[in-house]
C-alpha cells in the first residue's frame, strides 16, 4: 500500500514515528467537524506547523458548510481530505492511509453529533473511519451549545470515549455564538496545541502586567448619532490574547466592538475617547507594558445636543475640539511603562511611524497601511512595520492572530532588553 510521504527528511521507526535530526516529528491528522468553532481550526493548523508538526486535514460535510477546504489547503500546504472512498488514493483506501500515517489524531471542533458517532463506533464517513482505523492517540476538542454539552446523552458519550483512552481537551466556558454563556466553547488553539504536543508554551511576558486599548471610540453628536471610525478591534483583541498566552496579566480597555472578550483577560468597556483616557490613566501606573492599538478619535463634538438633531434644509455645522492624546499621556508619566503605539496610515508609512515614535517619546510603533483591500481595518489579515530607536522590522501580512503573536514576541524581546524582569 502507498504510504503518505512526509514533508521532511527523516527516519521512520517500526512504530511509524518519524525522527528528524534526533527529534520526534509529529504527523497530526486534524479532523474538522461542523460548527461555528470551525473558524478557529486554521489557527490550530498554523500553530502545529510552527511547532514542527506536519498536518493533514479531514473535513466532514458539516464542516464544509462553515469553512472552505481551500482555507485548510492554504495553511497546511497539503490537499484536504473529504471523501471516504477517495478515487485519488491507492485502491480508494485513503482512510487507511491517513490512519496509518498519523502519529496523533485531533478532532477540533468536535460536535455533539460526532462525539455520539465516535462513541457508537460508526464508520460512515472519512472522519469517523480514520478514528476507528487508527491506533494513534486520539484528542477531541468539543464545541457545542452549553445545554447540548450538559445533556445526559453527551455526558454518557464523553464517559464512553474517555474510558477508551480518548483525551478530552475542554470545553472552555464563556460567551457562545448562540448568545448564551456557559461550558461548550472550543478551547483556544494555543491551549489545544500545547496539550496535543505536550510542550510548555514560550511565555516571554510571564510576570509582566500589560494594559492594552482596542477598537474605535464613539463621540456623540446627539443621543442617536455618533462620530466613529472603521476599526473592528480585531487586531487589538488578537494582541490581548497573544499577550495572555505569553504569560502576562492583561487588562484590555475596549471601545465598542462586536467581539467576545478574550478568555483570561480583564476587559473594561468604554465608549468615548474621554472614557478611554480615564480608564487607561487609572491603570497605567500599575502596568509594565502599555500597547495602544485602539483607533481613538482625534476630535470630539464640542457641544453634543441633548436631544436628537432633526433634519432640516441646508447644511449642518459641527464644531469639533481635540481629544486628549492617551498614548502621549502615558508616555509622559514620571515612571512610564514600556509604551507601544500603533499608526494607521494611508501613505509614507515609515516616515510617519518614525515621526510618531520621536514626537511622543515612545519605545516602539507598529505601523500599518489602511485602505489596502483585505488588510487593515475590519479585515482578518494585516501587515506591520515595527520601528524603535535604532531599528525596525517588517512583519509580513498574515492572519491577525498569528501576526499578533509575532508582534508580542518582538515587543517582549525589546522590553527584556530595556527592563529585565
Amino acid at each position: 500500500m502507498h504510504r503518505l510521504e512526509s514533508a521532511h527528511d527523516g527516519q521512520i521507526s517500526q512504530d511509524g514515528v518519524v525522527s528528524v535530526n534526533g527529534f520526534i516529528h509529529e504527523r497530526v491528522c486534524l479532523i474538522v467537524t461542523g460548527g461555528i468553532a470551525a473558524y478557529k481550526a486554521p489557527a490550530v493548523v498554523r500553530l502545529l506547523r510552527e511547532a514542527g508538526a506536519e498536518v493533514r486535514v479531514v473535513m466532514t460535510r458539516g464542516a464544509q458548510a462553515f469553512i472552505q477546504p481551500l482555507t485548510f489547503q492554504a495553511v497546511s500546504g497539503q490537499p484536504v481530505h473529504t471523501d471516504l472512498l477517495d478515487p485519488a488514493a491507492e485502491a480508494a483506501m485513503g482512510h487507511i492511509e491517513l490512519a496509518r500515517w498519523a502519529t496523533r489524531i485531533l478532532v477540533a471542533p468536535a460536535s455533539a453529533d460526532f462525539l455520539a458517532r465516535l462513541a457508537a463506533g460508526m464508520a460512515d464517513d472519512l472522519a469517523a473511519t480514520v478514528c476507528l482505523a487508527s491506533d494513534a492517540p486520539l484528542f477531541v476538542a468539543p464545541a457545542m451549545n452549553r445545554l447540548m454539552w450538559a445533556h445526559a446523552a453527551t455526558r454518557h458519550n464523553v464517559s464512553v470515549l474517555e474510558s477508551r483512552g480518548v483525551t478530552m481537551l475542554g470545553p472552555a466556558e464563556g460567551a457562545q455564538a448562540c448568545g448564551e454563556t456557559g461550558p461548550g466553547r472550543m478551547q483556544e488553539p494555543e491551549e489545544i496545541v500545547q496539550a496535543l504536543l505536550g510542550k510548555a508554551p514560550d511565555q516571554p511576558l510571564a510576570g509582566r502586567r500589560v494594559l492594552l486599548t482596542a477598537g474605535p471610540t464613539q463621540e456623540s453628536i446627539d443621543p442617536v448619532r455618533v462620530i466613529t471610525n472603521r476599526s473592528s478591534g480585531k487586531m487589538g483583541y488578537a494582541v490581548a490574547k497573544a499577550a495572555r498566552a505569553a504569560g502576562a496579566e492583561v487588562v484590555l480597555v475596549s471601545g465598542p466592538t462586536a467581539l467576545a472578550p478574550p478568555a483570561g483577560v480583564e476587559t473594561v468597556a468604554v465608549q468615548s475617547a474621554a472614557d478611554m483616557h480615564a480608564a487607561v490613566m487609572a491603570r497605567a501606573g500599575a502596568c509594565d507594558l502599555f500597547i495602544a492599538t485602539a483607533a481613538v478619535a482625534d476630535y470630539t463634538i464640542a457641544d453634543p445636543a441633548a436631544h436628537k438633531v432633526k433634519k432640516q434644509d441646508g447644511e449642518l455645522t459641527l464644531v469639533l475640539k481635540p481629544t486628549t492624546d492617551i498614548l502621549a499621556a502615558v508616555a509622559a508619566l514620571p515612571a512610564p511603562p514600556f509604551t507601544v503605539g500603533f499608526a494607521a496610515e494611508t501613505r509614507d508609512l515609515l516616515t510617519y511611524a518614525r515621526a510618531k515614535l520621536t514626537r511622543k517619546k515612545l519605545d516602539m510603533v507598529a505601523a500599518n497601511l489602511v485602505g489596502v483591500p483585505g488588510s487593515g481595518f475590519d479585515a482578518d489579515e494585516n501587515a506591520l512595520h515595527v520601528v524603535w530607536a535604532g531599528g525596525d522590522q517588517v512583519l509580513e501580512r498574515a492572519d491577525k492572530e498569528l501576526l499578533a503573536r509575532r508582534l508580542v514576541a518582538l515587543i517582549a524581546e525589546r522590553l527584556r532588553a530595556k527592563t529585565p524582569a
